[in-house]
């Protein structure tokens, strides 16, 4: 295992986002469940802190850029500059939202269509964002979510209000859609991971990585699918399970894009104004740690002292005697392991 390889391509703001909703999930199925009497300001804590640190990484990011001019002429600075801005913003709309929430949930005295606001407003904005992505070749996650599930946050809020009374399988309809679809992928990514270890021309390498991410898909999209159903008939009064129950499948995905954000290259480098991998932003940082990311690791080969004993040893190359040079007097001496042995003479009879 190398260690170096496994860092490089760590992405930070990832494994940020995934490890807090982790965390709220946890705490919001325990507070549902009665096992913690927090109220909901405090079981949010993980969102706050999340937006907390995306706002003060894009303060300190826009201050690096006001103060320091020259960067904006460094390659695409600017796009990864407006590409902050955008994230910061749909951020800000997705705060103003879980703060509505809370306090809906705390008071309860009005419509929970004007919680979902914000909503209806980051939706329409993500996009715009996802088409100026796709034209600067940036990788917007989280804006494609928004954008696609404009039609469940309506259906959603609707029902909350109780303007509509469809149960809540009806309800979820879109989000069906959206998960057949996910579906559709973790299938191509199995049918073509078969067809390439069926297959004698594709090198190793290439039959790993689809592999990989054929499992990949599958460990995320079965448990999120699982867990939605699971919450659905809950909410539906199918069946008695406790939320803990119906979050784990949820916690196994989570953890999974935890795992998955080691190998995912990426990032915002304008992000606390660092304007650098994170990795090598660390490593400057602390410089003690660059011993231990030069490390490898062989779990091939055994740590038995006495298996080590029993592998062959290898013969040395054979000695070469050195060739005396009748005309230079000079001795020539040839390397181990590159004596070729000379052609025989060639006898060429001159013509009477």
């Amino acid at each position: 295992m190398n260690l170096r390889g496994l860092f490089q391509d760590f992405n930070p703001s990832k494994f940020l986002i995934y490890s807090c909703l982790l965390l709220f999930s946890v705490l919001l199925s325990l507070r549902l469940d009665g096992v913690i009497q927090w109220s909901y300001w405090a079981v949010f804590t993980p969102i706050w802190l999340w937006k907390l640190l995306v706002i003060i990484g894009a303060s300190v990011g826009t201050g690096v850029w006001a103060h320091n001019p020259q960067y904006r002429a460094e390659g695409e600075t600017c796009v990864e500059f407006k590409a902050m801005l955008i994230a910061v913003g749909l951020h800000v709309l997705l705060l103003m939202f879980e703060v509505l929430v809370c306090d809906r949930v705390a008071r309860g005295d009005y419509f929970w269509l004007l919680v979902f606001m914000p909503l209806f407003f980051v939706s329409p904005v993500s996009v715009a964002a996802c088409v100026w992505g796709f034209r600067h070749d940036r990788s917007l996650e989280l804006e494609v979510l928004c954008s696609v599930n404009i039609l469940q946050f309506i259906f959603i809020a609707l029902r909350l209000d109780r303007i509509i009374n469809w149960p809540w399988l009806v309800v979820c309809v879109p989000l069906w859609i959206l998960m057949s679809f996910l579906c559709l992928v973790v299938l191509y990514y199995i049918i073509w991971s078969v067809l390439f270890l069926r297959s004698i021309d594709i090198i190793a390498e290439q039959r790993r990585t689809h592999i990989t991410m054929a499992i990949s898909w599958m460990t995320i999209v079965v448990p999120l699918l699982t867990f939605e159903i699971l919450l659905v008939h809950k909410l539906d009064g199918h069946n008695s399970l406790s939320y803990v129950c119906v979050f784990v499948p949820l916690w196994l995905s989570l953890l999974t894009l935890m795992a998955t954000t080691f190998g995912q290259k990426g990032g915002n480098h304008w992000w606390f104004g660092i304007r650098k991998d994170f990795c090598h932003f660390l490593l400057e940082l602390l410089p003690f740690l660059r011993e231990y990311g030069n490390v490898s690791y062989d779990l091939q080969r055994s740590e038995d002292p006495e298996a080590a004993e029993d592998l062959p040893v290898p013969e040395p190359p054979p000695k070469i005697a050195p060739m005396f040079h009748k005309k230079t007097g000079v001795v020539i001496t040839q390397s181990p392991g590159k004596y070729f042995v000379p052609p025989p003479k060639l006898c060429i009879d001159m013509p009477d």
